[in-house]
C-alpha cells in the first residue's frame, strides 16, 4: 500500500491551492484520512482529518473556515483545498490514512509529504 501526495508548490496570500493524496495497494478499506504539515524547525502538527464516509471534519483552529478536506472514495483520494493560504502555512504537507489489509486490520499509512510555500 501507497499513499502518493502531490500538488503542492507556490501559492500567493489570498489565492487557493489543492493537495491531493491517492491510496494504491491491495487493500480492503480505508478508515479515516487526513493532513498533517511540518514548518522548518518545528514539529508536525494537524491539519485536518475526515472520517471514513466523509460525513465528519476536524480542523486546526488555524485553518477553520480557509481550509477544506473532502475524499472521493471511488478514487480512494482524499484532497486538502487550501483557499486563502497565508505564509504561515508555508509547510511540508503530509498526508496520511488507516487502510485495512488482508489482515482486516487498521495500519497507518504516510504520503512522502507535498512543500506548500506562500508568498506575501
Amino acid at each position: 500500500v501507497q499513499l502518493q501526495a502531490s500538488g503542492g508548490g507556490l501559492a500567493q496570500t489570498g489565492g487557493s491551492l489543492r493537495l491531493s493524496c491517492s491510496a494504491s495497494g491491495s487493500m480492503l478499506s480505508i478508515d479515516v484520512m487526513g493532513w498533517y504539515r511540518q514548518a522548518p524547525g518545528k514539529q508536525r502538527d494537524l491539519v485536518a482529518t475526515i472520517s471514513s464516509g466523509g460525513r465528519y471534519m476536524n480542523y486546526a483552529e488555524s485553518v477553520k473556515g480557509r481550509f477544506t478536506i473532502f475524499r472521493e472514495n471511488a478514487k480512494n483520494t482524499v484532497y486538502l483545498q487550501m483557499n486563502s493560504p497565508k505564509p504561515e502555512d508555508t509547510a511540508v504537507y503530509y498526508c496520511y490514512a488507516f487502510i485495512a489489509e488482508r489482515d482486516n486490520i487498521l495500519h497507518n499509512y504516510w504520503g512522502q509529504g507535498t512543500l506548500v510555500t506562500v508568498s506575501s
